[in-house]
């Protein structure tokens, strides 16, 4: 009897009776206990591959794969049967090299103490084995890993890629997850050796072999008020928000998560977009087709930062985790491009009946970030959901997306994927980081997060902010007649529409209502997708008055939607520890002395 065929004979066997021999099952969980473990579920542990003819270093002890048990079948018995059941379902020889695998470069030879019985490699050599390597190796610490394997099953594999030939700890840097006795563990089991000592410098690889991911970076405007340097993270000044209703590109609010892929702009035609259905269809589109083939659409429409205002939750209640924003982690532009909803149509989805397995449309970019939102925002033909091209009538600046982004109005920005590459229908959310432990919202008493309590941020609550407080310049004014002029912006999304501002001179206990900025003419699409600038002005006397004597007082601002939503009086009531949606009254404190110190220095503004 052959074995293929013994193998059938036995799962046969095995299917019928209903509680197999103790025995037996402790045999069926020894062949298949690798495979059920986490690291064996993610990750195909393969031998170390030999090394080229002349070169025969020992490897280290790893963790072996179980071999096929190799049975003499000729009287075709029950123990036949039995092993041949217990047999890996591969047919492939484990240790069989591949024949377009590059040979492994001879360690080299040194004098080191050697007992630990890995090879030596100098970082020339490991250098052969970069991103476009068939064998990408890496080095963490002094130890050098083949990944080949571990490429393909890691979510971020292609990142991963990037660190090739190189050190992963700058990688592992900004992927913190990583830091993990766990990932640790996974990682030894492809070491193939160590970095030669003589380009080690305190038992790391020397720092000028070490490839910055952020080179490429494009180089940031000097009014951006950077919190992060790599990766990139800054935002737009309050003058700038005041100054007007459309944000430069220049200081457009900045967030990555990464570095910024690098798209040539001679190839950005050539940028490809898939569309999968949940029926396994796909679909594939250039930019060059998308713009032939689709009408486009103007959309004007905030980007805002979940932890837009974190710092005054960490100001007026405690610690949050996350970067510091103020009030800045917002801007608004005219966005062009292609409906999604018109693509889909085009790719085979039929927007009047989706199907069940059709709940939420995913996103993926070219640097491993990924999102989604529901269905629903596609299906609302008045959702103006873009694939966009052209930000305030200029190509895509790089940090912002460039070739193509997604554009969600009213939705939170983590959402609005850029230089996607991927989209997906499906009967599930993305399951990326950023959208099952990121961008939620916990109860101020909920320290352990559970990350399956709650859903992920998507339409943003209403927010309102103080930009700018300056006085307006006057000749020989008496100091009691000098007019505050104070601005800011008020928003809500989903398409909900600013109703009313309030502004408070005396911290919150007297109010009286903004002037609203018609700023309409340069409005576009299907709802109320923009902010609402304001500016209110009264006598410097009248917020001396206000004071009550004191040196300084507070000002404040709150803001009503369309729907009278409005925003809570104290971030304490709201904190949370990641500290998301801060969108309490804005603070700021207003020195009456300075003021009319200073009105003669800077002509008014401050």
């Amino acid at each position: 009897m052959s074995i293929p065929t013994s193998r059938r004979l036995g799962l046969e066997l095995l299917k019928v009776a209903r509680q197999p021999n103790p025995c037996l099952r402790h045999l069926l969980n020894f062949e298949t206990r690798q495979s059920t473990a986490p690291c064996a579920r993610f990750f195909s542990f393969q031998p170390t591959r030999r090394a080229a003819s002349g070169a025969t270093p020992k490897t280290p002890n790893r963790p072996r794969r179980i071999r096929p048990l190799h049975v003499l079948a000729a009287g075709g018995g029950l123990l036949t049967v039995l092993f041949s059941v217990l047999q890996p379902v591969t047919h492939e020889p484990l240790e069989a090299p591949r024949s377009s695998d590059p040979p492994l470069p001879n360690p080299t030879s040194d004098n080191d103490d050697n007992n630990d019985g890995l090879p030596r490699y100098r970082l020339s050599e490991i250098k052969e084995h970069g991103p476009k390597s068939e064998n990408p190796w890496v080095i963490y610490e002094d130890k050098v890993y083949d990944i080949t394997d571990w490429v393909p099953a890691h979510p971020g594999g292609e990142v991963i890629r990037r660190a090739a030939g190189g050190s992963i700890e700058p990688y592992w840097d900004i992927f913190s997850i990583h830091k993990s006795p766990y990932v640790r563990e996974i990682l030894e089991q492809y070491v193939v050796g160590k970095v030669h000592p003589d380009d080690l410098e305190n038992g790391r690889p020397l720092q000028d072999h070490i490839e910055d991911p952020f080179t490429a970076d494009p180089i940031r405007d000097g009014r951006l008020k950077k919190l992060t340097q790599k990766p990139c993270n800054a935002e737009t000044p309050g003058q700038e928000l005041a100054e007007s209703f459309l944000t430069p590109n220049e200081v457009f609010y900045v967030r990555n998560h990464m570095w910024v892929p690098v798209v040539e702009e001679s190839e950005a035609e050539g940028h490809s977009i898939t569309v999968e259905l949940p029926d396994g269809d796909s679909k594939t589109y250039t930019i060059k087709e998308l713009k032939d083939r689709f009408k486009q659409h103007t959309v004007t429409a905030v980007l805002q930062c979940s932890g837009n205002r974190r710092s005054d939750m960490t100001r007026y209640v405690k610690k949050t985790n996350g970067l510091q924003w103020t009030v800045g982690a917002i801007s608004c532009a005219k966005w062009e491009g292609v409906r999604l909803r018109d693509v889909l149509a085009d790719a085979g989805l039929s927007l009047e009946d989706p199907g069940e397995d059709a709940q939420h449309i995913q996103f993926s970019g070219l640097e491993a970030y990924g999102a989604s939102i529901p269905i629903s925002s596609i299906l609302d033909p008045m959702g103006d959901v873009l694939l966009a091209f052209k930000m305030n009538d200029a190509p895509l600046p790089r940090d912002h997306g460039f070739p193509v982004r997604v554009i969600v109005p009213g939705t939170v920005a983590a959402r609005c994927v850029k230089w996607v590459n991927k989209i997906v229908v499906s009967d599930e959310e993305s399951n990326t980081t950023w959208q099952r432990r990121d961008y939620k919202c916990f109860g101020p008493n909920e320290v352990k997060q559970d990350w399956d309590k709650y859903k992920a941020i998507q339409i943003m609550p209403i927010t309102s902010a103080i930009t700018r407080t300056g006085l307006k310049p006057a000749d020989k004014t008496p100091a009691e007649s000098i007019v505050v002029q104070i601005e800011g912006y008020a928003y809500s999304g989903g398409g909900r529409e600013i109703q009313r501002v309030d502004v408070s001179l005396d911290g919150g206990e007297t109010w009286d209502q903004a002037q609203l900025i018609d700023d309409t003419k340069l409005e576009r699409g299907s709802k109320a997708w923009c902010w609402k600038r304001w500016k209110y002005e009264t006598k410097l006397s009248e917020i001396a008055k206000a004071s009550n004597g004191e040196a300084k007082t507070t000002l404040v601002v709150k803001a009503t939607d369309d729907a009278y939503n409005t925003q809570p009086e104290t971030h304490k009531s709201i904190y949370n520890l990641r500290g998301n949606l801060a969108t309490a009254w804005h603070r700021v404190d207003f020195d009456c002395g300075a003021a009319v110190k200073g009105v003669g220095e800077s002509g008014g503004k401050k």
